[in-house]
C-alpha cells in the first residue's frame, strides 16, 4: 500500500495525516515518500543514543528495526512551529511473546515532508516487564 502523500503542518488534520504517514512506516517497514533525502534523525532509546542521517541511511536503520512490520497506535499528535509531536505506542509479536513500547516522535518538516526527528523510546518490554510494572507503577491514565 502506498504511503499517503504528506501535506502541509496548517491544521490539526494536516498533522493528524502526517503522523500516520509515519506510523504507517513502522506498520510496514517501507520509508514510501514520507522523508526528505536528507532525513535526520536522532534516536534516544534507553541508555543510548544514535543519529543518522539521509534516507538510505534511515531506511537500513528501518530495516533492521521494524522488520516485519510493527502494531502501530498514534496516541495523540500535536502541531508546533515547525512540524509535529507525535506519541506512538507499538507491539510486535516474537518468538519469545509480545514486546510492547512507547516513544514521543518529535518531527520537523520542509516542503511537506519529516526532515528531522527526534525520537525518545521506552524501550521494549516483554510479559515479565509488563508484570512487573503493573505489580510496583500501576498505570492511572492510558
Amino acid at each position: 500500500m502506498p504511503q499517503p502523500a504528506i501535506a502541509d503542518t496548517s491544521t490539526q488534520a494536516d498533522v493528524d495525516r502526517m503522523s500516520e504517514a509515519l506510523a504507517q512506516v513502522f506498520r510496514t517497514a517501507d520509508v514510501g515518500d514520507v522523508f526528505t533525502d536528507d532525513v535526520f534523525l536522532d534516536g534516544h532509546p534507553p541508555f543510548w543514543r544514535f543519529q543518522l542521517e539521509g534516507i538510505e541511511d534511515f531506511r537500513a536503520w528501518l530495516q533492521g528495526y521494524a522488520e516485519g512490520g510493527r502494531e502501530v497506535e498514534v496516541v495523540r499528535t500535536i502541531a508546533t512551529p515547525s512540524g509535529f509531536v507525535t506519541e506512538h505506542t507499538e507491539a510486535k509479536h516474537t518468538d519469545q511473546g509480545l514486546i510492547t513500547g512507547r516513544q514521543l516522535v518529535l518531527c520537523a518538516v520542509r516542503d511537506g515532508r519529516i526532515s528531522e526527528m527526534t525520537v525518545f523510546c521506552s524501550g521494549e518490554w516483554d510479559a515479565a516487564l509488563r508484570a512487573r510494572h503493573a505489580a510496583e507503577a500501576p498505570i492511572l491514565r492510558p
